[in-house]
């Protein structure tokens, strides 16, 4: 991997994950035309035409939810049964394995009904597999679709998994997929180890620039999470990939990311989670609107493009939320327009929303209170308290946005040995 970076606005260093050159028979523009052409083929794909015959005569364990599909949107479990692959149990991360339940409620273990197998829940009263869950288990798969953010609860379910199997013996074979957002520019503060919890467990960006397979790598070699791993690559996918350029069709991997669209901004906006102010949950954009009903949807427009946020611009907007916070009730704010999606900085744009509502509305808006832990959500979030801090004082996000560049630094360093294509 070879690490680049480049100035964004008052000389802030933007850091570059790219992958180490490869020698070619194609050059320049060509080459880039030629692998942008071709439809990646996920790690189940690969799978399916390569490393079926290693599932003969054992038992798998099946950690997946329902955007676990084929290129063909077969379920990876029918994929796997059709070939006549032993499946001994399945499990299910957030929104239950076959993504039936809303955000953050608490999932029941069940029987599939198509294989008869049971469905263990890992958002509900466990976290983790249990060994009596891994009985008679003899490889795990893990197949589950993240999309470039750290607080997207996916990756500390495969991470409970591999700890897990590790314990057991059980061996893991997580099964990469492309991250949506492209696995370059990691950006925002690298998480503080008091500020680790469900929603972001390891020291890593808040855009983090990886695929699963390398965190799973990631989480094994710097983390301590330690099991029989082995990740089956990907075909075809590039890191400056975005989603919609690898041919594969987008299944939404939870009730609130419906579009590759969502998963663009919500590396930053999804700070709102923290914050008094809807994050446009409960509407057909999540993430991209937000507002309140005490919002002047004028001055909050005007007041972040004289942040002068690159590759965004803003409308005034108007919203009834039918679920979440204000449901029901009218909101006004505003929808973040991506105009350049390679420049865009969702961090940034993200705490630069939060910072102009705390200036604009310092007696109506408010991070959320302290949970029972004494920690705010919002500082869970971003993986500190230092960001909240700073925007309580005043600083500009460009500001703020500098404080995260020594860390993000090494974090790049750090991913280097992890880095598969």
């Amino acid at each position: 991997m070879v690490q680049t970076g480049r100035c964004d606005r008052n000389g802030t260093q933007r850091f570059r994950l790219s992958a180490a050159p490869q020698p070619s028979t194609q050059t320049g523009e060509n080459a880039a035309n030629c692998a942008l052409s071709q439809q990646a083929q996920t790690g189940l794909e690969v799978l399916l035409s390569d490393h079926l015959g290693e599932l003969v005569g054992i038992a798998v364990g099946i950690a997946a939810n329902h955007a676990s599909v084929t290129s063909g949107l077969v379920h990876i479990s029918d994929a796997l049964a059709s070939a006549g692959v032993k499946i001994k149990a399945l499990f299910g991360p957030e929104h239950g394995a076959r993504g039936d339940v809303a955000d953050g409620e608490h999932v029941g273990d069940a029987v599939d009904a198509r294989l008869g197998v049971p469905v263990y829940s890992l958002y509900g009263k466990h976290r983790a597999p249990t060994p009596e869950m891994l009985d008679g288990i003899d490889v795990m798969l893990v197949d589950l679709q993240d999309v470039g953010s750290r607080f997207y609860t996916f990756l500390y379910t495969m991470a409970n998994v591999m700890d897990a199997c590790g314990a057991c013996g059980v061996p893991v074979w997580v099964l990469d997929r492309p991250n949506p957002i492209t696995g370059t520019n990691p950006e925002g503060p690298i998480l503080e180890p008091d500020f680790a919890s469900f929603v972001g467990m390891y020291s890593i960006a808040q855009r983090h620039g990886l695929t699963a397979g390398e965190l799973a790598r990631l989480f094994e070699t710097r983390f301590g999470v330690e099991c029989d791993l082995r990740v089956i690559k990907m075909r075809g996918w590039a890191r400056r990939m975005w989603f919609d350029e690898t041919g594969l069709p987008w299944v939404m991997p939870s009730p609130n990311m419906p579009s590759l669209e969502t998963a663009v901004v919500y590396p930053g906006l999804c700070l709102l989670e923290g914050t008094n102010v809807s994050e446009g949950r409960g509407t057909v954009r999540p993430f991209e609107l937000f507002g309140a009903p005490w919002i002047e949807p004028r001055e909050l427009k005007a007041a972040l493009l004289d942040y002068d946020l690159p590759g965004a611009v803003f409308r005034e907007a108007y919203f009834v939320p039918t679920t979440s916070k204000f449901a029901g009730i009218r909101c006004a704010g505003a929808q973040v327009h991506v105009t350049d999606r390679d420049k865009f900085r969702p961090v940034v744009t993200g705490v630069a929303v939060v910072a102009a509502l705390r200036r604009l509305y310092p007696d109506d808006f408010a991070f959320r209170a302290p949970g029972v832990d004494g920690r705010r959500h919002f500082d869970l979030l971003a993986g500190t308290s230092a960001v909240r801090e700073a925007i309580d004082s005043g600083a500009s996000p460009w500001e703020i946005a500098a404080g995260w560049e020594r860390g993000l630094a090494e974090y790049a360093e750090a991913c280097r040995s992890v880095m598969l294509y």
